[in-house]
C-alpha cells in the first residue's frame, strides 16, 4: 500500500484525511483521470496522458492548470517519496510503478447535480504503487473473457472519455467474476465488439492486426497507439474496423492492451477456444517489445 499521496501540491500520508465529504469526484464521480507506467522515474508516455486527461476534462468543463508543470512535479515528488524512482545506477533493480493521477471538479456545498456556489476548485491527486508484472500463468495460458450485459453507447458525448465514473465497468468485471472469467468483453449499442472494462483488444488474423475504430465508444489508449504504430515492425498491418464477437473467435490470436498491464494474451472467450486456446507466440512476442521500449524510453530513448 502507497503510504505516501500527493494532493493539491502537497504530499501527505496517504491514511491521514485528504477530502472533504462534499468533493464531487466522491458524490457523484465528477471528474476525469489517467494511469501510466513509470520506470527509472520517468513518466513513459507522459505527454500522451496528459493530452488525454485534458480532453476528457474539456466536454466536463473541469478546470486544470495551465500548464502541467505541477502534475509534473507532483508525478517526481510521489515517486521519491514511494522509493520508486530509482535509476538501476547503483545495482538496485530500477523503479518501477504504476501511477494514478486524478482529478475531480473539486467541493461544492451546494446540493444537486449542477455545480454552483462557493467551490474549493479542483482537486488533483497523484497515487503511486509498485508495478507488479501478470503472473506466469497469464503469460502462458491467456486470459479468459466473457460477454458482459453492459452496453457501451457510441453515441454519447462522454463515449472514450476517461471519467472517474466507472460504476458500468466495476458491474461488467463482477460479471466476469461470477462467471469464473478474467475480465469482461464490451460491446456497443449495436452488438459489435468495443474494448474490455479496463483495455482495449486486438485480434491477429494470418499478417492482420485488427482493433475495434474510436467511433466504437472505445478509450483512445495509449498502448493501443503504440501497437498500431509498431505492428509493422512483426510484419502485420494494423487496421481499425468494426469487429463482432464472432471475428474474436475466427481470429488466430487476441490480445489486451494497457498502460499498465501492458499487452495480455487471451485464450478464450465465453468459454470457447481463441486460437490454440493458448497464449499467441505474437501476443508475447509484441509484449517483450513492448516492455524493452518501456525500458529504452526510460533511459531517453524511444
Amino acid at each position: 500500500m502507497p503510504t505516501t499521496i500527493w494532493i493539491d501540491g502537497r504530499l501527505a500520508a496517504s491514511d491521514a484525511p485528504a477530502l472533504t465529504v462534499f468533493d464531487r469526484g466522491f458524490l457523484l464521480g465528477d471528474g476525469v483521470f489517467e494511469t501510466l507506467r513509470a520506470r527509472r522515474g520517468v513518466a513513459i508516455e507522459l505527454d500522451e496522458h496528459l493530452e488525454r486527461l485534458r480532453a476528457s476534462a474539456l466536454p466536463l468543463g473541469i478546470a486544470l492548470p495551465a500548464d502541467d508543470a505541477g502534475i509534473v512535479q507532483g508525478i517526481a515528488a510521489v515517486l521519491a517519496a514511494e522509493g520508486l524512482d530509482d535509476d538501476g545506477s547503483s545495482g538496485h533493480p530500477p523503479g518501477d510503478a504504476a501511477i494514478r493521477i486524478t482529478v475531480t471538479r473539486g467541493a461544492y456545498m451546494s446540493r444537486g447535480l449542477a455545480p454552483s456556489g462557493p467551490s474549493s476548485g479542483t482537486t488533483i491527486v497523484i497515487v503511486a504503487w509498485p508495478h507488479v508484472p501478470p503472473r506466469g500463468s497469464v503469460l502462458r495460458d491467456g486470459l479468459t473473457l466473457v460477454a458482459s450485459s453492459v452496453r457501451r453507447d457510441p453515441a454519447s458525448p462522454l463515449a472514450g472519455v476517461k471519467t472517474t465514473s466507472r460504476a458500468e465497468s466495476v458491474f461488467a468485471r463482477l460479471e466476469a467474476d461470477r462467471a469464473g472469467a478474467d475480465d469482461a468483453l464490451i460491446l456497443d449499442t449495436t452488438g459489435h465488439v468495443s474494448e474490455a472494462t479496463s483495455a482495449n483488444i486486438f485480434a491477429i488474423r494470418r499478417d492482420r492486426l485488427v482493433t475495434p475504430p474510436l467511433a466504437s465508444g472505445c478509450l483512445a489508449g495509449t498502448t493501443r497507439a503504440w501497437l498500431l504504430a509498431h505492428a509493422g515492425a512483426h510484419d502485420l498491418t494494423p487496421e481499425e474496423l468494426p469487429m463482432t464477437r464472432a471475428d474474436l473467435l475466427r481470429a488466430d490470436e487476441v490480445l489486451l492492451t494497457s498502460s499498465v498491464a501492458g499487452i495480455l494474451p487471451v485464450r478464450r472467450i465465453d468459454g470457447q477456444p481463441v486460437g490454440r486456446d493458448a497464449a499467441g507466440p505474437l501476443t508475447i512476442q509484441l509484449r517483450d517489445r513492448r516492455e524493452a521500449w518501456i525500458d529504452h524510453a526510460s533511459r531517453g530513448r524511444t
